[in-house]
């Protein structure tokens, strides 16, 4: 069993920058891989951003890449996901999630654990 607790989202300006952190509860967190998901409202819950458990893979949603960057620090049980040049369409609930058998996945269905999700809100 996992727990994962989000934290870093807020309000920031268009062309600005947030850095989110999950941090995770339980053991064998360095064997999951992990991915961030955003959800805004009226809309499917949608992929953003994976890495593998060794932190050898990365994979981004093409609306970020190149902008959003994913990372992880498995001493200590925590993946961030670095945002900048936000837009306003980056608005959205971000969630992060943990897939147990390790390698990254952009299908939602392959994480089992998720957390609460963080507010991420771009002004115009």
């Amino acid at each position: 069993q996992v727990e994962l607790v989000e934290s870093g989202g807020g309000l920031v300006q268009a062309g600005g920058s947030l850095r989110l952190s999950c941090a995770a509860s339980g053991p064998s967190f360095s064997g999951y891989a992990m991915g961030w998901f955003r959800q805004a409202p009226g809309k499917e819950r949608e992929f953003v951003a994976a890495v593998s458990w060794s932190s050898s893979s990365t994979y981004y949603a093409d609306s970020v890449k190149g902008r959003f960057t994913i990372s992880r620090d498995n001493a200590k049980n925590t993946v961030y996901l670095q945002m900048n040049s936000l837009k306003p369409e980056d608005t959205a609930a971000y969630y992060c999630a943990a897939n147990q058998a390790g390698y990254a996945s952009s299908r939602r269905y392959a994480y089992a654990y998720w957390g609460q999700g963080t507010q991420v809100t771009v002004s115009s």
